[in-house]
C-alpha cells in the first residue's frame, strides 16, 4: 500500500527481457540504505518488487501481464520515474490509499495552462469513466492526484509547481503514456 506522494525520481539504467521474465534496474540518488530484497516499491504507480539493490541501484523483476498493463514496457534508458516506498503501519498518509496495482493506461491529450495553473487532461478508455469522480482521488503514474473535471472519455488534473519539479510529469507531454489507478472508494461503490 503507497500514498501516492512520491519520495524520489529515479533513472532507468537498463531494462532488459530473457524468456517470460524482464529486468528492470533503476538508479536513484542517497537511496535509503534499508531498502531490502523481497520489499515493494511503487515505479510509476506499479507495485514490483526489489530482487536486489547495490549502493544506488534497485532491481526488479517484471511478468510479461505488468509489461502490457503500464508504461513500464515502453521504458528506455536514462528515463526518469516516480519512485515510492510501501507505507509503514503508523506512517502519516498525505495522500490517499494507492495499491500499486494500475487499472489501465492513460495517454495525455493536452497540457495547458488554464487561468495561470498547469492542467493535464487525460484519456482512459471509456469502461473506466465510471471510476473517474470529480474532486475524487486519483493515481497518475502514481503520484495522488484530484480529479478537477470528468469530460466523455477524458478527465483533467491540475498540478502545482512542486508535483511538476518533483515528479515525472515535468518530462510528459501530449501522447505520453501514464498508468492510472482508480480510488480504491470509487472502484467499491460500482
Amino acid at each position: 500500500m503507497f500514498s501516492g506522494i512520491i519520495e524520489k525520481l529515479g533513472e532507468v539504467e537498463s531494462l532488459s527481457r530473457r524468456g517470460n521474465i524482464s529486468r528492470l534496474e533503476v538508479y536513484a540518488e542517497d537511496l535509503p540504505e534499508d531498502i531490502k530484497t523481497g520489499e515493494s516499491i511503487s515505479v510509476n504507480g506499479t507495485c514490483l518488487t526489489v530482487i536486489k539493490k547495490e549502493r544506488n541501484v534497485i532491481a526488479f523483476e517484471i511478468m510479461p501481464e505488468t509489461l502490457s498493463l503500464t508504461n513500464i514496457g515502453e521504458l528506455k534508458v536514462k528515463d526518469k520515474i516516480n519512485l515510492e516506498r510501501a507505507l509503514k503501519i503508523g506512517d502519516r498518509l498525505s495522500g490517499h490509499f494507492v495499491t500499486g496495482h494500475i487499472d489501465c493506461s492513460g495517454i495525455i491529450r493536452r497540457k495547458n495552462y488554464v487561468k495561470g495553473n498547469l492542467c493535464f487532461e487525460i484519456a482512459v478508455p471509456a469502461k473506466f469513466m465510471q471510476y473517474v469522480l470529480p474532486r475524487g482521488s486519483i493515481a497518475v503514474d502514481g503520484i495522488s492526484l484530484t480529479v478537477a473535471e470528468k469530460n466523455s472519455g477524458t478527465f483533467s488534473v491540475y498540478i502545482i509547481p512542486h508535483t511538476l519539479k518533483n515528479t515525472t510529469l515535468g518530462f510528459k507531454g501530449p501522447s505520453g503514456k501514464v498508468n492510472i489507478e482508480f480510488d480504491i472508494l470509487s472502484k467499491r461503490n460500482q
